[in-house]
């Protein structure tokens, strides 16, 4: 049965009715329920967090606190669902994640109205997002029927081949910057594979994960195959990492609570861990391109969804030849094209408008160079709102250069020549993804082989196709998720030998 608040909510697919609601409900702030056993069910505590709406500053939503039993409840539910769950054929679990897929492309705009309101992105961006997330249903629904195995002869003597068999109950914990798609991306290799789930979406960011709990209740997943709990990172989060009954965590989010996941289940040897963690990415661009096309690129990684993408291009390297005419026609271009309240949206919290405030800040006292934007007012009185910030005359060991600021900031330097470029893109803790903009082929290879970063884009930025491997290098990681990567992360492995008499 759909909640009373997933029903209502399911006839607000456009900004207006969305607004109207939030407005005229006698029940404000809306209060969510964790989804167990294909149940809606409110959490043990009465505690709760608050959840803004980062357009406007004002709390719109209570997210539940969910305690250890919380926890313990929706992973004694997904540990019971397993014993079925994989022992269900892979064209049946394909054809439950093919059903999901249908549900959320026929309620686009559901989802990207709710992702807008409850993130701060355009219903743009956001409708952008809720077609990756049809798309992470989609092709891992596709790639089970596909699956390979290896099989190999020791002459005379064996016949060897590798089984793959689901590894249990899986920890989904997602960040708050595209919600809906990067929780997605882990729940669709998780259950198709034939793992279970508990799902934890960011505190900051719920309501699209609270639509899913919906959408999955249509598409009438088996009781406790997939189960949305809602809370914190200390209380709920902890607890459902360290639980014994959980055999693997997938986390996307930042590098301290990475650290602590490794921390926690440093005992738990047999635990798989996935984790794709912080990034602070160069954009090295030489003086062959196409300065127009170079600009947009570069614009574009650095300030889409207000560059809040741990993808994001922040730190731009320009050959020196080219920079004094590439910083002028890309300060242009991104006061022309991401202007505040149009293509650029609220950062997501006021905590991390202050956060990135205190970036802004120091880069005053350091002396530099604001070419856009400003420091914002130290409390907004109307949303979280920053304007994109070009600067440049950055030390190389600022923590400006060093942090991943998360927002609408980029910093733009001069290199000299290709050792340099190289360098200065390699000059940082982090490794997850990079930006390569030249013409000249050989040096797409020369230099794109040795960024240390998981990803290098070559002339185009945020392009993927889900079957290659995703995931960074150094502080930005471990393992990878993709196609047969994920099969890595969610399954277990063993070699059979047979022998030949």
């Amino acid at each position: 049965m759909a909640s009373p608040l997933s029903s209502a909510l399911w006839e607000c697919n456009t900004l207006e009715k969305a607004h109207f609601y939030l407005t005229h409900n006698k029940d404000s702030p809306l209060k969510l329920q964790n989804y167990i056993s294909n149940t809606f069910i409110s959490p043990t505590s009465p505690n709760h967090i608050d959840s803004f709406n980062p357009k406007t500053g004002t709390v719109y939503c209570h997210i539940p606190l969910s305690s250890a039993s919380d926890v313990d409840h929706a992973v004694l539910a997904a540990e019971t669902a397993f014993k079925g769950w994989r022992k269900r054929t892979r064209a049946e679990r394909s054809k439950y994640l093919q059903k999901i897929a249908a549900l959320i492309q026929e309620n686009r705009e559901l989802f990207a109205v709710w992702e807008s309101i409850d993130q701060g992105k355009t219903v743009e961006r956001a409708r952008v997002e809720v077609d990756r997330a049809v798309s992470n249903f989609s092709y891992f629904s596709t790639l089970i029927s596909h699956e390979e195995s290896s099989v190999r002869m020791i002459d005379g003597v064996a016949l060897t081949y590798e089984h793959r068999s689901p590894a249990g109950v899986f920890a989904l914990i997602s960040p708050w910057n595209m919600p809906l798609y990067l929780l997605t991306w882990k729940i669709a290799p998780c259950l198709v594979f034939g793992c279970t789930a508990v799902a934890k979406p960011s505190e900051v960011t719920s309501m699209t994960a609270f639509l899913l709990a919906e959408v999955v209740r249509q598409a009438e997943l088996p009781s406790g195959v997939l189960n949305i709990v809602f809370g914190d990172g200390a209380t709920t989060g902890s607890a459902l990492v360290k639980h014994p009954k959980v055999k693997g965590i997938s986390f996307t989010g930042g590098t301290a609570t990475g650290i602590q996941i490794r921390k926690d289940t440093a005992g738990d040897v047999y635990k798989h861990l996935s984790l794709e963690l912080g990034g602070k990415n160069p954009t090295l661009v030489f003086d062959d391109v196409d300065l127009e096309k170079a600009v947009a690129t570069a614009a574009m990684a650095a300030f889409e969804n207000q560059g809040e993408i741990c993808l994001c291009g922040s730190r731009i390297y320009v050959q020196s030849t080219i920079f004094d005419s590439f910083l002028k026609m890309f300060t242009s271009y991104v006061s022309e094209n991401y202007k505040v309240g149009g293509k650029v949206g609220a950062v997501v919290s006021l905590q991390h408008y202050q956060k990135i405030r205190s970036y802004l800040l120091l880069a005053e006292q350091e002396k530099g160079k604001f070419h856009l934007g400003s420091i914002p007012e130290e409390h907004p009185k109307a949303g979280y709102w920053i304007e994109p910030t070009v600067l440049t005359e950055i030390a190389t060991d600022s923590r400006i250069m060093k942090e991943e600021i998360f927002g609408p900031v980029v910093t733009i330097a001069p290199f000299w020549g290709e050792e340099g470029a190289i360098e200065l893109a390699n000059d940082n803790p982090n490794g997850l993804a990079s930006v390569l903009l030249t013409k000249d082929g050989a040096r797409m290879r020369r230099v794109g082989e040795r960024i240390e970063a998981g990803l290098v884009w070559v002339n185009c930025w945020l392009v993927r196709e889900l079957g290659t491997p995703f995931g960074g290098m150094k502080n930005s990681g471990v393992g990878r998720e993709g196609g047969s990567y994920s099969r890595d992360v969610f399954t277990n492995v063993r070699t059979l030998h047979l022998p030949s008499i």
